[in-house]
């Protein structure tokens, strides 16, 4: 299928937030409750309609590993965007948001758009973040911020499509 633009996102953040669970979601439009490991980095793409013009999105879902991040370092070029993805029910995945973000910031081009994501807002009940906090934290280093739910599909299409 032919396309006008070609924008490519990049997700990073801690193994187990809900990278691979949001890209599935917003490609394919389901939830998988249970999930390999990414290893390296997986690709899933979408085509949507702006303004009347066909944008294909290349999203890279990236492994959270530590032993993985020289690799997915590569993946920044030519990022348009990237979605820092954190688990409101971990707060060791929003403790380590600053280490991602410098990062991004070292190996991306200056100008791409960086969204902070606190995923799993279905499980309102075992929240350790608070939204506040994520509020703050976006606002502090020039984000924007959203909450998801990978498994309900709370937000996700609005995530990816707020940065147009």
């Amino acid at each position: 299928m032919a396309y006008a633009y070609l924008f490519k996102y990049i997700i990073i953040g801690d193994t187990g937030v809900g990278k691979s669970c949001l890209l599935l979601q917003f490609t394919d439009k389901r939830f998988q409750p249970v999930h390999d490991l990414t290893i390296g980095v997986e690709f899933g793409a979408r085509m949507i309609t702006i303004d009347g013009k066909q944008i294909k999105l290349q999203i890279w879902d990236t492994a959270g590993q530590e032993s993985f991040r020289s690799i997915t370092r590569s993946y920044y070029r030519g990022a348009a965007g990237a979605l820092l993805v954190y688990d409101i029910t971990r707060r060791d995945t929003f403790n380590h948001l600053t280490t991602w973000l410098e990062d991004a910031r070292q190996h991306s081009n200056s100008n791409m758009v960086i969204m902070l994501i606190g995923n799993k807002s279905d499980l309102e009940s075992r929240r350790e973040v608070k939204k506040e906090e994520g509020e703050a934290f976006a606002r502090e280093h020039g984000l924007i911020f959203m909450e998801t739910s990978a498994k309900t599909a709370s937000n996700v299409e609005e995530v990816i499509l707020s940065i147009f």
